[in-house]
């Protein structure tokens, strides 16, 4: 491993930064505010604090790698470029239409249709089409093309978006569209679906083109600024962006693909928990990661994050492949609020960064999550080593003021009122990702992390039902910590539809090959040596007339008749697992066919702190706390530095750190691993 290994991830509060020495294995951690007008600025100063904590020069990165919101929030907040489309003519309203069905989890009667990303004005229809196989049935009108490129530009766009019907088998009018585009309108950023998500589904398809369009611009920027920054500051090492499938890729695919960043944060933090879980000896695992605004969850099995290519983001699908995450708003700054009704709410709205919470003393006065902690007595007086103060009165005034007097409870109950609201809908989220899935959260272990994760885990994992819950050594700082436990990789598809059982597997073959290919070529630009190149291939299965894939591994590297006939009957079998039954009897297609490829990075492994030798952890305070409606006026407090390997906590107890604090209740142990974990055993 190359010396130094830096790694940022941005927030919505706070900006985490973990710095790894890839020689002596010496770790150092940072916490920085964030800078939401913007981001790069507390990216910038990220980097200098870990530089002057480590006391080492800039020339001796040897990597950066960064995870960010900054597509997500570019979606969700509307704050994209203003995007055009070119579709083959016939298709201008393919995202209006959309999907004639509402989202499972909204209210049948007021639910409403979202903004689409493009308006239809902004759409123009071009003369062109091929066919379903790839033949051209009707050339590109280039003359048509080019005055829609114009009328594009006159309306002000700044983004152009090509997607044309069946362009994942022929993808030459596309890139002539392009071509065309560039030289009629250059200063416009342009996507074309066939780069983007190149299988069927017109309107996926195109809604992951529009996005990637939309926040093209304002990603490559970024990307660009960051570069600029480093290398003023002397730090000449390569830049790898977190993508929310788990891999990392450089800048320039950055740019190209910026849409592949929609969950980039939250994607490094399930790395980050399955690399921690599986050195604790926990291959199957649920996590959440809790935050200043949200929270995040989803599952690990076999020491894996499960993937998924039916995301969201927001309102709109995602078809990307992507580690599955179920996102709810309910993070430390959520607003606690008595609606009109008189019932308590908790989140979605918060505080977020700026204000903040009414403890903070930053000008907020809005009661949040944060403020009923502080109320119960469940936080310090300081967080971040003392850098900043929490103030009780300002958190108890406003816990009176927007929960008990209008509910006419005492202030205790109130808190406490909130905290179990918000407890009750992440444990929500988190079935949502384990038992709607078919699991067994009993089967599982609950990795509790982000700055508010560990004080909400244990009442999280008795809801659930898991036997334990693992709290990382570096809980609020594991996003950035899981960036270095990563590699590159790029995820190919082409649909190829094939019905069997007469399948034509030379065709077959030939897809993959066209893709290794390609993938192979891209890896070799990012640098990575043919023996540190990996090729997974993946195959996307159906019935017969069903409206929906399976995603499988494919058994082995070439397809022969003996390997497709496994792979269908693996595809038997995870229907049934899912589904309840499986029709062995009903012809199976091959729908798409996809390629993970991997270029394999170094990663660090993780350090081991002191064993106990005998000794037992001393408490250096204790103080009043709150649990499940109780005062404990005597717990002990810890301090997370100072415990060993082998040292054991009996609840009730907190244990306070630099980027979070512990929770354990009455009746549950918490015990340190080797590598500084917090494993509480629920009892």
């Amino acid at each position: 491993m190359a010396r130094l290994q830096l790694a940022l991830d941005i927030g919505g509060t706070f900006t985490d930064v973990v710095m790894v020495d890839g020689v002596s294995g010496a770790l150092w951690t940072a916490k920085t505010p964030s800078t939401p007008k913007d981001p790069s600025d507390g990216f910038f100063d990220g980097v200098e604090k870990i530089l002057r904590l480590a006391g080492t020069a800039p020339a001796d990165v040897a990597a950066v790698f960064h995870g960010s919101t900054i597509a997500t929030n570019a979606v969700l907040e509307g704050k994209g470029a203003r995007t055009g489309m070119l579709v083959t003519a016939g298709f201008r309203y393919v995202l209006e239409i959309g999907r004639h069905e509402i989202p499972r989890r909204e209210n049948l009667f007021i639910w409403r249709k979202p903004k689409r990303p493009v308006p239809p004005r902004l759409i123009m229809e071009v003369p062109e089409r091929v066919l379903l196989d790839g033949r051209v049935e009707r050339p590109l009108d280039e003359a048509a093309c080019r005055a829609a490129a114009r009328r594009l530009r006159a309306l002000g766009v700044e983004a152009v978006a090509i997607v044309f019907l069946h362009s994942y088998a022929h993808p030459a009018h596309e890139r002539r569209a392009a071509e065309i585009v560039a030289e009629e309108f250059p200063e416009a950023a342009v996507s074309i679906s066939s780069d983007v998500l190149p299988v069927f589904r017109e309107y996926e398809r195109s809604m992951a083109t529009a996005l990637n369009a939309y926040v093209q611009r304002l990603v490559g920027t970024y990307i660009g600024r960051l570069q600029t920054g480093l290398s003023k500051r002397n730090v000449a090492a390569p830049l790898l962006v977190m993508k929310s499938n788990g891999g990392v890729f450089g800048p320039r695919q950055a740019d190209r693909q910026a849409i592949n960043m929609a969950l980039s944060g939250p994607a490094a933090g399930v790395i980050g928990a399955s690399f921690v879980a599986r050195a604790a000896g926990f291959d199957n695992s649920v996590t959440i990661d809790i935050g200043g605004t949200s929270a995040d969850v989803s599952l690990i099995r076999a020491g894996a994050p499960v993937t998924t290519t039916e995301g969201e983001l927001g309102p709109f699908p995602l078809a990307l492949p992507i580690i599955d995450i179920h996102s709810i708003g309910a993070g430390g700054g959520s607003l606690a609020r008595v609606t009109d009704i008189g019932s308590l709410q908790v989140g979605p709205e918060s505080a977020g960064a700026d204000p903040g919470p009414a403890c903070y003393d930053r000008g907020g006065v809005k009661a949040t999550v944060t403020d009923a902690h502080v109320a119960l007595g469940r936080l310090p007086p300081t967080l971040l080593d003392g850098h900043m103060p929490l103030d009780g009165r300002q958190a108890r005034a406003a816990i009176e003021r927007d929960i008990a007097r209008p509910l006419g409870i005492s202030v205790e109950d109130a808190a406490e009122g909130v905290l179990r609201i918000v407890n009750a809908n992440m444990t929500g989220a988190l079935k949502v990702v384990s038992v709607e899935r078919g699991y067994d959260p009993k089967d599982f272990t609950l990795v509790a992390f982000g700055g508010a994760g560990p004080l909400h885990g244990v009442e999280l994992g008795r809801g659930l039902g898991c036997r334990a819950v693992l709290v990382p050594r570096y809980p609020g700082l594991l996003c950035a910590l899981g960036l270095l436990a990563t590699d590159l990789q790029y995820d190919y598809a082409r649909t190829a539809l094939q019905r069997g059982p007469d399948y034509d597997l030379a065709a077959i073959d030939a897809v993959w090959r066209e893709l290794e290919q390609e993938a192979d070529g891209e890896l070799a630009r990012e640098g990575i040596p043919v023996e540190r190149r990996r090729f997974v291939r993946l195959a996307d299965l159906r019935y017969a007339k069903q409206g929906f894939e399976l995603t499988l591994a494919v058994p082995a590297k070439t397809l022969d008749a003996a390997g497709v006939a496994r792979l269908v009957e693996d595809f038997h079998a995870q229907h049934e697992r899912l589904y309840t039954f499986a029709e062995r009897d009903t012809q199976v297609e091959i729908v798409t066919l996809r390629l993970r490829a991997v270029g394999l990075v170094d990663k660090i492994a993780l350090p081991e702190i002191a064993a106990a030798a005998g000794s037992k952890p001393e408490a250096y305070e204790r103080r009043g706390v709150r649990l499940d409606g109780a005062w404990h006026a005597d717990v002990p407090a810890y301090r997370r530095g100072a415990l060993c390997a082998g040292h054991r906590i009996g609840g009730p107890a907190v244990v306070d750190q630099l980027d979070s604090t512990s929770l354990i209740l009455p009746g549950q142990t918490a015990e340190v691993d080797r590598h500084g974990n917090l494993i509480i055993r629920m009892g």
